[in-house]
């Protein structure tokens, strides 16, 4: 196994993780709702789990039944 030959120092080891950021996530409108959910995910708008202006799942009919 490969072994380093001299400690990496503790700035030197966190220069070389400045490039890991934090970025935002990127938001989606949702065609039918207009409601901003992230993107590529599932969101829940009154009672109903939409997917690409899709209904998916619907929990008002399953409390009227």
């Amino acid at each position: 196994m490969a072994h380093p030959k001299r400690k990496i120092s503790r700035t030197r080891r966190d220069k070389r993780r400045t490039h890991y950021k934090a970025i935002a996530p990127t938001l989606a409108k949702d065609p039918t709702t207009g409601e901003i959910h992230l993107y590529h995910r599932a969101h829940w708008h009154e009672g109903k789990l939409y997917y690409r202006g899709q209904v998916l799942i619907d929990k008002t009919e399953e409390e009227t039944v």
